[in-house]
């Protein structure tokens, strides 16, 4: 997964092969997700609910006339308790056509990262399900934890967006 320049070390002439990461924080852990997917960053306003949606769909909301399906990560994540503050954003992203909106606590930073700077994930994380995991990037002693969002957000979750989205 992992490539390094013939140099053996990070170069301006390897710069084509970086790749920008919008970091966010979700409880105690911070995440990353690519750049391209990303479309807007807003505050977290009121969702329409809707009825019998799994508790990680908060519901919709209405972006410029397009109705726009929000997740909330914490949940889906199983979290603990979930809080709504002045931190409290929503990730806009377009997932291959379909928009989606994601709840996080907050939005940290963009990160370009080069391919040698993203780790596999060790096998020893058997708790989790690592399907979603691109990688671990280690950035002046922190630890982030890059997603692939369309794994995440699985063909069901978006069955069940679309079919929300359409109500």
């Amino acid at each position: 997964m992992s490539s390094i320049t013939e140099s053996g070390n990070n170069t301006n002439d390897g710069v084509t092969n970086a790749k920008e990461f919008l970091t966010f924080v979700l409880g105690n852990e911070e995440y990353g997700l690519e750049i391209l997917k990303v479309q807007e960053i807003r505050g977290y306003d009121a969702v329409t609910k809707i009825a019998n949606t799994p508790d990680f769909i908060k519901g919709v909301v209405n972006l410029r006339g397009r109705i726009v399906p929000i997740v909330d990560l914490r949940i889906k994540f199983n979290l603990g308790k979930v809080e709504y503050n002045e931190f409290t954003v929503v990730i806009i992203l377009n997932l291959n056509g379909r928009i989606v909106g994601m709840v996080v606590d907050g939005v940290s930073d963009v990160m370009s990262l080069q391919p040698n700077q993203i780790r596999a994930v060790p096998d020893i994380v058997a708790s989790i399900d690592t399907k979603y995991i691109v990688g671990l990037a280690s950035v002046e002693e922190k630890m982030f934890i890059l997603v692939d969002i369309e794994q995440l957000m699985s063909s069901t979750d978006m069955e069940l967006m679309d079919s929300v989205a359409m109500h």
